[in-house]
């Protein structure tokens, strides 16, 4: 259900922007079709065209006509002008004194001259024949007296308007009535069709040549789903997008705007591992009060028939059992609250490292997000994933703290493990303004370990001495790793007060802690000592003659990493 609700809120939200879009486009093109509408009427009351058009074979009004509508471009702007003879032969035209005009070119055979001299008005797109160059054909016929003189055409530039297109996001498709891309934002969609076209309509096109000598290769182009009536979702080489269309109003042509669905299933993917993780822990919630009510359940039970041999007995026997029962509870209940201690601390404690991780990462991912930095939104994406994957292993490691089992050793460099857990704490150093210095020699140095397990105890480590170092005057935390014959000594140290003498003789002993009530549980030490026998190493502390605390880790090495 969450996938499905984000998936289609996202949907939503992809909509709504491509319709603003389109609103904008289709507008912005549909106006400039438009401001060449007034051209037939404008040359039509004009002299020369018309003169030109009954006498033309006259070099002099040639020239006025080839003049006049140069003069004429240079106002509307459009790429060219000019004018035809009633059997479709270019006369005139604003580009006479260039290479490649069309003054001359029996134009006859393109459809906008064919709709002009039968129709009254004409609209093609495609390439010119003698520009090579393609554009948007208007054509009007001019009449005089209710006489057919010729036809008036105007080529307009639009590929501007493919230009400013690629500043917005997504890629946008202009698509003519035969369902060619004549515009896009990709270069390797232009003049291509939707679907295949059938022989006759190639006939036709390799008669008019619109496209010039593309070989009009279909798209791998396939709708998978319906939306609405101007959306719907579609493959574009194998790839998903949504594609919301919106037809012109100037032209029989319709605009496409594509948006990758890929961010939209991968935020309904995270919406379902959320949904998931919540309805595990109602499950979690319910069994727990499950397992309180039959405690109760059991508790009044015990009671009820301890109360019915109670009656049953002579008073010295009932005073003694009761003595001996009461003693019985509550060396009952101390061993039942010791267990449950030791569990709930020790979850809590390794739960509570990655969970705050999470919340770190996630609050800089907001913020990287906000300022537009994508690449390292998807680096805090990826450390979450990994942070959500050690959770998940969190309930097979603490199976180690009860029993010994065996751990999947591996090499582990040493640098790398230091630096994962330097990103957990990053937020810890920064707010309390604590200088981290790390130095491992070689910088290739490996031990063989568990690497959740070497984690968890570099973490625990870190974290004591970001603790420890709160009040101190220099705040340094410095891990050194050296290797010595076949094994590796990774020292940790700050410059805190130290540890009490007190305490320094027991400190991996369990519930033994220097902070404040509340602030610890002393089974950090306990846990990570007991990860790092299971690997082969030992844990080890001190104090140091210039202050502060360190640890040393001596692990097994293993031939280092080229």
């Amino acid at each position: 259900m969450g996938h499905q609700l984000a998936l289609n809120s996202g949907l939503a939200r992809l909509r709504d922007a491509a319709d603003h879009r389109l609103d904008m486009l289709t507008s912005n093109l549909d106006a400039d079709l438009a401001r060449f509408d007034y051209l037939p009427a404008l040359l039509e009351m004009t002299p020369v065209v018309p003169a030109l058009l009954k006498d033309p074979t006259s070099v002099q009004l040639r020239d006025n006509a080839n003049r006049y509508l140069t003069g004429v471009n240079a106002t509307v702007g459009a790429e060219m002008l000019y004018v035809l003879d009633s059997v479709g032969t270019s006369l005139a035209a604003s580009d006479w004194g260039q290479a490649g005009t069309t003054i001359g070119q029996d134009l006859s055979f393109r459809p906008y001259v064919v709709a002009a001299l039968q129709q009254g008005r004409g609209r093609f797109y495609g390439v010119g024949i003698t520009s090579k160059k393609p554009g948007y054909y208007l054509s009007y016929a001019l009449h005089r007296d209710q006489h057919l003189l010729g036809v008036m055409a105007v080529k307009v530039n639009i590929e501007q308007s493919e230009h400013d297109w690629r500043k917005l996001p997504g890629d946008v498709l202009l698509v003519d009535e035969l369902g060619v891309v004549i515009l896009s934002t990709r270069d390797d969609l232009k003049f291509r069709p939707l679907a295949p076209l059938n022989a006759t309509r190639q006939a036709e096109l390799l008669r008019s040549r619109p496209y010039g000598q593309a070989a009009l290769q279909p798209l791998r182009w396939s709708t998978t789903e319906s939306l609405a009536e101007n959306a719907q979702l579609v493959l574009l080489d194998s790839v998903a997008h949504l594609a919301s269309t919106r037809r012109l109003q100037q032209a029989p042509w319709r605009l496409v705007v594509l948006d990758a669905l890929e961010p939209v299933r991968l935020a309904a993917r995270y919406a379902a591992i959320t949904s998931g993780l919540a309805t595990a822990v109602l499950l979690l919630l319910a069994v727990t009060l499950w397992q309180r009510r039959r405690a109760v359940r059991h508790k009044l039970a015990s009671q009820a028939a301890l109360q019915a041999a109670h009656d049953g007995l002579e008073s010295t026997v009932a005073a003694r059992t009761a003595q001996l029962r009461a003693a019985q509870s509550e060396l009952v209940h101390a061993g039942k609250m010791a267990v449950l201690g030791q569990m709930s601390a020790g979850m809590v404690h390794e739960l509570n490292q990655p969970l705050t991780a999470l919340r770190t990462l996630s609050e800089s991912a907001g913020i990287l997000l906000d300022q537009e930095r994508p690449d390292e939104v998807r680096g805090n994406l990826r450390r979450i994933t990994g942070m959500v994957d050690r959770l998940a292993r969190l309930t097979s490691q603490l199976k180690t703290f009860a029993y010994k089992s065996e751990l999947a050793l591996v090499p582990i460099p040493l640098v790398r493990g230091i630096a994962d857990a330097q990103a957990l704490l990053g937020w810890g150093l920064t707010a309390h303004g604590i200088t981290v210095e790390v130095d491992v020699q070689p910088a290739t140095l490996c031990v063989m370990a568990e690497e959740a397990a070497l984690g968890s105890v570099l973490v625990n480590l870190m974290r004591n001495a970001i603790d420890a170092m709160q009040e101190a005057p220099e705040r340094r935390l410095r891990i050194e790793a050296r290797a010595q014959g076949r094994r590796a000594i990774l020292r940790v140290s700050d410059t805190g007060p130290g540890i009490r003498a007190d305490i320094l003789p027991r400190l991996f002993d369990p519930f033994v802690t220097s902070k404040p009530a509340g602030a610890g549980l002393g089974l950090g030490l306990v846990i990570s000592a007991q990860l790092v026998r299971a690997v082969g190493g030992t844990l080890d502390a001190f104090n140091q003659e210039e202050g502060g605390a360190c640890f040393v880790i001596d692990l097994p090495m293993v031939a280092t990493l080229e």
